[in-house]
């Protein structure tokens, strides 16, 4: 049984459609990505999954229908969000972002090891852990954004557009980072993300979404061997 699956799910923002009858499947410690151009309805999939969107059809997480669940239900039962933007607290310091991904959490000891953990996984966040998160570089808040997710301990995270706005460089950190996430945690994820190229070092298999609907999917290696995926997304 897949950890996620989503069946026929259509969104809506207020009576504009989005989504119209997408499908995808995320298997227990596996990455999907999601690819399609601006507008085609990725972030929107994120949000319905994470259920800050009204949606219909079947989302299911490990066994339980979540669609119309409220978001902090959703984040409850191992699912968390790193949203488009980041939404730093700009407010607080490093630390205290990172506290607040383990907001339901009781277990004191090991919040302060997962603290530890995201320090060694960006040790960029290690020289400014006292600074404010409005402080922070665009590079340095993504990576924040992530290590918060990483608190709350989750069984899949939603990943939205980690690259977006970041040096090449930076970008390849961040990617570089959440692979040896995935491999030591076991983490799912699903991947929106406009570059491709960045995607597939992480993804198993990917969904093309054109205007609210799948246009395909398959195995990276199958997306990367057709013409059209190889112009339209990676540059070849």
């Amino acid at each position: 049984m897949p950890l996620l699956e989503l069946e026929d799910v259509t969104a809506f923002y207020g009576p504009v459609q989005v989504l119209e009858g997408v499908s995808l499947t995320v298997p227990e410690s596996g990455a999907v990505g999601i690819l399609g151009a601006n507008g085609a309805g990725k972030t929107t999939t994120l949000r319905s999954i994470s259920g800050t969107v009204r949606a219909e059809g079947r989302i299911v997480f490990d066994g339980t229908d979540i669609r119309g669940m409220r978001p902090d239900k959703v984040a409850a039962l191992g699912i968390a969000h790193v949203p488009e933007g980041r939404g730093t607290l700009g407010d607080l310091t490093v630390r205290e972002n990172l506290r607040v991904g383990a907001y339901l959490r009781r277990d004191r000891k090991a919040i302060a090891t997962d603290i530890d953990y995201c320090l060694d996984l960006f040790p960029q966040l290690q020289s400014r852990i006292r600074s404010n998160g409005s402080a922070l570089s665009g590079g340095e808040q993504q990576m924040l954004a992530i290590g918060r997710a990483i608190m709350a301990r989750p069984r899949l995270m939603l990943l939205d557009e980690a690259s977006l706005g970041l040096a090449p460089s930076t970008a390849k950190n961040v990617y570089e980072a959440i692979g040896r996430l995935r491999r030591e945690s076991g983490i799912a994820m699903l991947v929106v993300e406009q570059n491709a190229n960045l995607a597939f070092t992480l993804v198993e298999s990917a969904t093309v979404l054109e205007t609210g609907r799948n246009a395909l999917t398959g195995s990276t290696a199958e997306l990367r061997g057709m013409d059209e995926i190889r112009r339209a997304y990676l540059g070849g």
